[in-house]
């Protein structure tokens, strides 16, 4: 079969879930939801901590960040995967899919490291309180937010360019709701056991060893929480490091299936409905799982409102 390079043709068609045509209206509902959810959460989040004095601390730092990251994550490609599930029309330009790429896998690395990042604010906030302020000093935060930005548009541009270097087998159909490493991989017409190789140690890079980190500062602070006598403190540090945990439970497992076995290797169908955890449903969990459980924000938005009695 004779290679040709997508961009002569000029676009690609998302085949996202045509394949369960009477779904789409359903899934079209729910995803605008989570949408919705993920934008006014977020928002939320970024103004609240912004408008408050008290929540001037590295812990909402970082929140803003990730919130800030969320909003940018699912709008680099819900937006398209609605307009795909509204009508008939299916089709990205070439430009608009290798922006895509480009930018799914820059939040999404980045995310990976923000992460680890807010592990680390939290091992020292509860590991060693007496030297916070001086290990999280305003300046070191700031540097570490910028190294996780950094690094994830960094990463992404390298991975990007490889995937479209790769000649394409003259259909343009992408078997996925957005334009993702793997589903393109599918497409060639050439060995990538290359490109797949590239895609798992990168994926062990900024999935597996971010994770490593995260689980190892949260034994240290599972051993440190074992020698508290305070049972208030037992339960605020639980409450705090409870839902950081559940975020990160809720991002790198879809994550892990997809990115850390060949394309070949796992269902095409199953990834994508994988793939609407991680894009779709944890962006708009992160502000009610942080908002919820922290007492500063509850306190937060009863003194921004006026209200007096206890929330």
């Amino acid at each position: 079969m004779k290679a040709k390079n997508a961009s002569s043709e000029g676009y690609f068609v998302l085949l996202g879930f045509s394949n369960w045509p009477h779904l789409e209206v359903v899934l079209f509902v729910v995803i605008l939801v989570f949408y919705l959810m993920t934008l006014i959460g977020n928002l939320f989040i970024i103004i609240l901590s912004y408008l408050d004095s008290h929540l001037h601390t590295p812990m909402y730092f970082f929140l803003s960040n990730l919130s800030l990251l969320d909003l940018c994550y699912t709008t680099s490609s819900i937006p398209q995967l609605l307009v795909n599930l509204w009508g008939p029309e299916k089709a990205i330009s070439y430009a608009g899919c290798m922006i895509q790429l480009y930018f799914v896998l820059a939040f999404g690395t980045t995310e990976c490291m923000l992460l680890v990042v807010m592990s680390y604010d939290r091992y020292v906030a509860l590991c060693r309180p007496l030297h916070y302020t001086v290990l999280m000093h305003p300046r070191f935060c700031h540097l570490l937010a910028v190294a996780s930005w950094v690094s994830g548009f960094t990463t992404s541009a390298l991975h990007s360019s490889f995937t479209f270097w790769v000649p394409l087998c003259g259909h343009r159909q992408v078997d996925h709701f957005f334009c993702e490493v793997p589903a393109l991989l599918r497409l060639s017409c050439i060995d990538t056991h290359a490109n797949e190789l590239t895609l798992m140690v990168m994926s062990s890079i900024f999935v597996i060893m971010p994770l490593i980190l995260i689980l190892s500062s949260y034994g240290s602070i599972a051993r440190a929480v074992l020698r508290m006598q305070s049972t208030a403190g037992l339960q605020k540090v639980f409450g705090t490091c409870g839902a950081h945990l559940i975020v990160v439970a809720l991002f790198f497992i879809p994550v892990m299936y997809i990115y850390l076995q060949p394309p070949s290797g796992n269902s095409q169908d199953q990834g994508k409905f994988i793939a609407l955890f991680y894009t779709v449903v944890t962006p708009s969990l992160n502000p009610l799982i942080y908002t919820l459980r922290s007492k500063d924000a509850r306190r937060t938005v009863k003194r921004l409102m006026g209200w007096e009695w206890e929330m």
